[in-house]
């Protein structure tokens, strides 16, 4: 059989994400605090991007790049990025997202790499991208840093222990203390990886006990407040009684506390109320984690004329703009390909850096405000009168993917006169009505669940069977394990949970 070439013609499809497509994905997922970091590196990366913070200047339009076609919508450093609820969807938005969280990487560079692959060319920046006083600022914040609550044991222990081997144990168990200042692990494990007696692990973990703060290295919370009470030398008999039972405290039996630590009530109540001025949790002192405020990225007010103003927080959304007589100057000066080409990249870069924010800000607004049409009855009367709604709802009257609209409302905050609230907390799950109405919303089916419970008495605690009857009887069609599944997300305890709280309350306990 003889050999002869044949051609084969063979057809495929495959997903690809365009650079500008996966910069739109990546800045419509991040609030305003996260996007003035994202934008600051950028500032950093692209001489020709320049921070907005004055008056509208020709050298902020941005020049269309080569073979892109002119566009004449209004740039996000330009636009009033501010609309009514009420206002009907006429523009359509771009589809910016995609079903996957997956990124896919097409032919050509992401936007905001060019800047950084660069560095090479003979041209000189000055003034761009440049912080002299950098390494300042490093040392700084090194020297205002708080201390940890490692670094405050570890100085410890080099002062109160010598021994090498004994500092070398002392440092492991160091690394086993959790931010609450409790030491997690085995000790038998500890004794094993040091191949030497369990007597000696616990000798320098009786040691590290009397470090500062007291508590710590505690392996559970009776062996916490033993060893604080220690420290003040309250640690007596009848009190070490109270802390082998704070079983029975919890249930507030205090006649059977009074028999274990052999005391009378007048005694009994001053150790509890020692007890209660003990710190179950002396490493959280120690936390660095810095609470950030709240920062709403959309801001809602009541109109003039009657409805709700959407309106994105301005004061926190960061604008950039294209310098462009830098950038003509830049070109003019450049003298090889390699530096037309970082010039051309960053000039690029830049362009769609200022249309992904724009396109960002509008996805934003678009679906903020169908947020408040939709919610209406929640801003005018409360969280009781919460709607059910999906994802997909406002998706398709927006014009964008689902998944756009959950990036959306991912760690985005929406300021109400009603209070600050995380824009995914008015999607909310239905419930049927009973009666064959409106459905009701799951957060407004919480809501009457606390009510319920927050009103109860010494005499009346409500069992989820009877909040479950309540509820059926207002037209909630809710089962009893539905209503003791909510309760327990709002961290609720039981009716008999609820009963001994309200028993030791009434005994001053």
């Amino acid at each position: 059989m003889a050999i002869t070439p044949r051609l084969d013609l063979r057809q495929g499809q495959s997903l690809v994400m365009t650079p500008q497509l996966q910069q739109s994905i990546k800045l419509v997922q991040l609030n305003n605090i996260e996007l003035s970091a994202f934008i600051d590196g950028e500032l950093e990366k692209n001489p020709l991007l320049e921070r907005k913070d004055g008056a509208t200047s020709e050298s902020e339009t941005p020049e269309q790049p080569e073979g892109a076609a002119a566009d004449g919508e209004p740039l996000a450093s330009d636009s009033a990025l501010t609309r009514n609820a009420d206002m009907p969807h006429g523009e359509e938005l771009a589809d910016i997202d995609l079903s996957s969280d997956d990124y896919w990487s097409g032919e050509g560079r992401a936007p905001g790499g060019g800047a950084s692959d660069s560095g090479q060319g003979g041209i000189s920046l000055p003034g761009r991208g440049a912080n002299p006083d950098a390494s300042m600022d490093g040392i700084e914040q090194a020297e205002s840093a708080p201390q940890t609550l490692r670094e405050h044991l570890l100085a410890q222990l080099g002062i109160e222990i010598s021994e090498p081997s004994d500092r070398l144990v002392g440092s492991t168990l160091i690394d086993m203390v959790d931010g609450a200042g409790y030491l997690s692990g085995d000790l038998k494990g500890v004794a094993e990886s040091f191949s030497c007696p369990l007597e000696r692990i616990a000798a320098v973990l009786e040691r590290l006990q009397s470090f500062d703060p007291p508590g710590v290295f505690a392996r559970d919370l009776g062996e916490c407040l033993a060893i604080q009470l220690k420290d003040v030398g309250r640690f007596d008999p009848a009190m070490a009684a109270l802390i082998d039972n704070l079983d029975r405290l919890a249930a507030g039996d205090a006649a059977a506390l009074m028999n274990i630590c052999g005391v009378d009530a007048e005694d009994l109540t001053d150790m509890v109320a020692e007890i209660k001025r003990l710190n179950p949790k002396p490493g959280l002192a120690f936390d660095n984690d810095v609470a950030q405020a709240i920062v709403p990225d959309v801001f809602v007010r009541p109109a003039p004329g009657g409805g709700w103003t959407v309106e994105l927080n301005n004061e926190t959304l960061p604008r950039v703009m294209v310098d462009n007589h830098y950038h003509v100057e830049l070109r003019d000066l450049s003298n090889g390909s390699e530096e037309r080409s970082f010039i051309s990249n960053c000039f690029q870069n830049a362009n769609w850096l200022v249309r992904a924010l724009d396109q960002r800000a509008r996805t934003i607004l678009k679906v903020a405000t169908e947020l408040v049409r939709q919610q209406e009855a929640f801003f005018s009367q409360g969280v009781q009168e919460l709607r059910p709604l999906t994802l997909a709802t406002v998706a398709d009257i927006v014009g964008v993917h689902e998944s756009t609209v959950s990036r959306v409302s991912n760690n985005k905050y929406i300021g109400t006169p009603r209070g600050t609230y995380e824009i995914k907390f008015f999607f909310s799950a239905s419930l049927s009505n009973s009666d064959g109405g409106e459905a009701h919303a799951a957060e407004a089916v919480r809501h009457r669940i606390r009510e319920l419970i927050g009103g109860e008495s010494n005499g009346k605690v409500l069992s989820d069977d009877r909040i479950a009857e309540i509820l059926n009887d207002s037209g909630i069609d809710i089962a009893r394990r539905t209503v003791a599944k909510y309760r327990e997300a709002m961290h609720i305890p039981s009716s008999v949970g609820r009963r001994r709280e309200l028993a030791k309350a009434a005994r001053g306990l």
